[in-house]
């Protein structure tokens, strides 16, 4: 007697290893929902957006704040505010520009980083790829403490022991180099110039720069310096073809890194500068001022308007600051060998 077993379904086409595949319709078959996502995702997402929207409307809140009281302060000044060489909001009428402020933060500054970024790269390089590591860590940790000195411990180191000494070199300069006309001094006395004032401000950037082109030039992938010494290349040659190109953009944006913090340092060129409303392109001779440096020192002792003009000078070295940084950005952005996608 033979026997037969009911069918629910027929079977269906065998799969691999002679399985039979499950039938159509079946829930193995069926796409899987995909995930909601977690709590904690979005969570993470809503703070994140809401920091960045934050950060805009401070950003755009200061903006409308020193534009408002700069309006005030330009509508009664009987000057022309940009190139005005005087500084008299309490007098009658009052009358102030900042054309002197502008010239000396930018000389100032430009003085600074001639002097500090190629220094701070060298530096950088040796960390990543001359030193031994039991030198090189040390080294590095040095320079990142220097990172975190106050502002004012420089500025009091600046004036104490800085400037009595540059005045000798001051000297040399001008018996060697005064056929330039900018190192050309025409004052003797105390070196409280703005060429003192570039010199401070490159010890004060020379940590940051070095320290974020450091971690940069780390970065670079071995292959690619392998690679270079492997066709013969010596250690100048895989730095030049291997390590720049890669982190050109590192270099370029702790440079900018460290102008905003030469921009808009305040009390160490109060420290060590003997400001004067004169443009003069001798920069050995005591002179000039910086945006910062006027504002610490003439807001306690100003009058209303006086301060309404001083944050007018204010709005100029915050626009000043946007733009060195958007221009950063640009030369990253419009070159493509500076992402390091190329390296």
């Amino acid at each position: 007697m033979v026997s037969t077993t009911p069918m629910d379904s027929p079977p269906g086409p065998a799969g691999p290893g002679g399985t039979p595949a499950p039938p159509t319709g079946s829930p193995l078959l069926e796409p899987k929902p995909r995930p909601s996502g977690r709590a904690g995702d979005k969570i993470f997402l809503a703070l994140s957006r809401g920091s960045g929207i934050l950060l805009l409307v401070l950003m755009a809140s200061i903006a409308v704040f020193l534009a408002y009281r700069a309006a005030i302060a330009i509508s009664a000044d009987e000057g022309n505010f940009l190139t005005t060489f005087e500084w008299n909001p309490a007098g009658n009428p009052p009358v102030f520009g900042i054309a002197v402020l502008l010239f000396g933060t930018i000389v100032s500054s430009v003085i600074a980083m001639l002097i500090a970024v190629p220094i701070a790269v060298g530096i950088a390089l040796f960390i990543s790829h001359y030193a031994p590591r039991r030198l090189a860590a040390p080294i590095g940790y040095v320079v990142d403490l220097l990172a975190a000195v106050p502002s004012i411990i420089y500025g009091i180191w600046g004036a104490l022991f800085l400037v009595p000494y540059l005045e000798g070199l001051n000297l040399w300069l001008d018996d060697w180099f005064s056929w330039t006309y900018v190192f050309d001094k025409t004052e003797i006395g105390v070196a409280r110039s703005l060429f003192t004032v570039g010199v401070l401000l490159a010890i004060m950037i020379l940590p940051i720069v070095t320290s974020v082109s450091r971690e940069v030039f780390l970065q670079v992938p071995k292959m690619n310096e392998e690679a270079a010494i492997a066709l013969g290349a010596t250690r100048w040659e895989v730095i030049r073809m291997s390590v720049l190109p890669f982190g050109r953009s590192g270099v370029i944006s702790a440079s900018m890194l460290g102008l905003g913090r030469a921009l808009g340092e305040t009390m160490a060129v109060a420290t060590v500068l003997s400001p004067s409303f004169v443009i003069s392109l001798h920069v050995l001779d005591p002179g000039g001022g910086t945006f910062a440096q006027n504002i610490a020192a003439k807001f306690d002792e100003a009058n209303e308007l006086g301060r309404d003009a001083l944050i007018a000078s204010g709005l100029v070295l915050f626009i000043l600051t946007l733009l060195v940084n958007g221009a950063a950005r640009l030369i990253i952005a419009r070159r493509k060998e500076y992402s390091g996608a190329n390296a």
